[in-house]
């Protein structure tokens, strides 16, 4: 049994794990400013772009549940100073990477990296504070900077593409890196594994491979002209490989993810609740960084600058709610935040085209609500599973924002293409690639090679089309977080009937 942490290290280890956890959040979404350049510079296309932005989130997510339980097995200090190192060499090769091609392939070594040391920020958390309030407190810091990080991605990207080329999103997690390793090399109590938890690799790579394929046929679909034979075919990969891994779990004397958690309400309220935000909060900045650029003509860093009422009211919402969970049940805070939430998107819905102040209004309330949540989310699934599943519980969470994070660019990404290749109405008579109808970025390109009057059109009439697809997006992002809140309060007036 391993000495309880020193009283003066408990808040510096609070702060170390935090900002490891900013730069894995971060990474998520720092390229969405950068894309519009990336994509030029890199003659990436339509479908690159993509993968270049969900490659990360869908390698997290497959290989969280196997990463959780092997930082049970050997410690989980080691295998987050073991991530820290895998993290910073990944960032530098992405930083210079010189095709679409290498860039995905960084992207996927960078996620290994992240898995590594996802699970073991929230279970060292809760190892390091034993006071069941400042336990609540630090989970709360925790899901600020998990929901706060993720939406300050495209603000820092905006930043350093002021002033550096797109490399230097991924080249500044360098210095950061190795100056936390040492700290937390002298820092963070060395708490023995249990040697008995084995680790199943091909548990993890079934379940990559599943999120993969079916992350694949979402993309198929929203394309211009999708083959809906290898739609179908992916489908079909996806579901085998998910089900082979529910059996192999289900078998395991020692299993990745122990699907019985589920059966606790507040669990799965939390599972479903963290998912939803980040589909929320990742679909919604990837398309509002694009617009602000390529619609409405801002420079990366307007651009971010925008963004950030989302990072700083999230920021300030986790801690706030953290210390309300001793007297507010998580079940209802996750419904009431994800209305909230819901209630900012349709807000953006009616002022991104209209006065500033009500459209920083918009996203702040977007971003607040989505702040509560994920830190309701945070506690009820890490204090609704057992102690010695702990690391197996913050391997769930984290799946759940990956998962979220990958759903969010995969499916609003195919509405966006959808509608917008639906709604865009081509010049007559001008002699145009059919690759226009991709995105806007490919119409944008196609522009530069035509007359200036031509161009003009052309442009204008894309801009339209994306900004009607904006609006879809909108609109579904709304939709689904107002189903989830009223499917989670439900859940709780079961759990709790008498208090209907």
């Amino acid at each position: 049994m391993s000495a309880p942490t020193p009283a003066r290290n408990r808040w510096l280890i609070l702060a170390l794990v935090s900002v490891a956890l900013l730069l894995i959040v971060v990474d998520m979404t720092v390229l969405y400013t950068a894309l519009p350049r990336l994509t030029h510079d890199l003659a990436a296309s339509a479908s690159a772009k993509l993968w270049i932005v969900n490659t990360y989130p869908l390698v997290v997510a497959g290989l969280l549940p196997g990463a959780g339980t092997l930082g049970d097995r050997l410690g989980h200090k080691r295998l987050f100073l073991a991530g820290l190192v895998v993290f910073g060499a990944a960032s530098a090769c992405a930083a210079y990477a010189p095709a679409p091609a290498a860039l995905i392939a960084a992207r996927a070594v960078l996620a290994v990296g992240a898995a590594m040391m996802m699970p073991a920020t929230l279970s060292i958390i809760r190892h390091t504070f034993e006071d069941d309030d400042e336990r609540a407190f630090a989970i709360g810091v925790w899901a600020s900077v998990a929901s706060g990080g993720a939406a300050l991605g495209p603000v820092l990207g905006g930043m350093l593409l002021e002033h550096f080329w797109w490399g230097s999103v991924f080249l500044i997690n360098v210095p950061i890196v190795l100056l936390a390793w040492p700290l937390a090399w002298r820092l963070i109590p060395a708490r023995p594994g249990d040697a008995s938890r084995r680790w199943d690799l091909a548990g993890s790579l079934q379940v990559m491979v599943a999120l993969i394929a079916l992350a694949f046929a979402i993309k198929e679909l929203g394309h211009r002209a999708p083959s809906f034979a290898a739609v179908g075919l992916a489908v079909l990969t996806g579901a085998a490989f998910m089900a082979l891994f529910v059996r192999r779990q289900r078998r395991a004397a020692f299993p990745l993810i122990d699907f019985s958690l589920f059966r606790d309400r507040r669990f799965a309220s939390g599972v479903a609740a963290a998912i939803t935000a980040s589909v929320a909060l990742v679909g919604i900045e990837l398309v509002f960084a694009q617009r602000m650029q390529l619609v409405a003509g801002l420079s990366p860093l307007a651009a971010a600058w925008l963004i950030l009422p989302i990072p700083l009211a999230a920021f300030v919402a986790g801690p706030l709610a953290g210390l309300a969970l001793r007297r507010l049940d998580a079940g209802r805070m996750m419904a009431l935040a994800l209305a909230l939430a819901a209630a900012g998107v349709l807000g953006l819905l009616v002022s991104h085209d209209g006065a500033r102040w009500a459209l920083v209004a918009s996203l702040a309330v977007l971003g607040f609500g989505l702040g509560i949540a994920i830190t309701g989310a945070s506690s009820a699934i890490m204090l609704n599973a057992p102690a010695e599943r702990a690391g197996m519980a913050a391997s769930i969470e984290e799946v759940s924002y990956e998962l979220g994070g990958a759903i969010g660019v995969a499916l609003l990404g195919s509405v966006l293409s959808t509608i917008y290749a639906r709604t865009l109405a081509l010049p007559a008579g001008l002699a145009l690639p059919e690759r226009v109808r991709d995105s806007l970025d490919e119409a944008l390109l196609a522009a530069e090679q035509l007359p200036p009057d031509a161009a003009q059109q052309l442009t204008t009439l894309a801009r339209q089309a994306f900004d009607d697809a904006f609006s879809g997006v909108l609109v579904a992002v709304a939709v689904l977080l107002f189903g989830v809140a009223w499917g989670i309060g439900r859940a709780v007036r079961r759990a709790h009937p008498a208090t209907r």
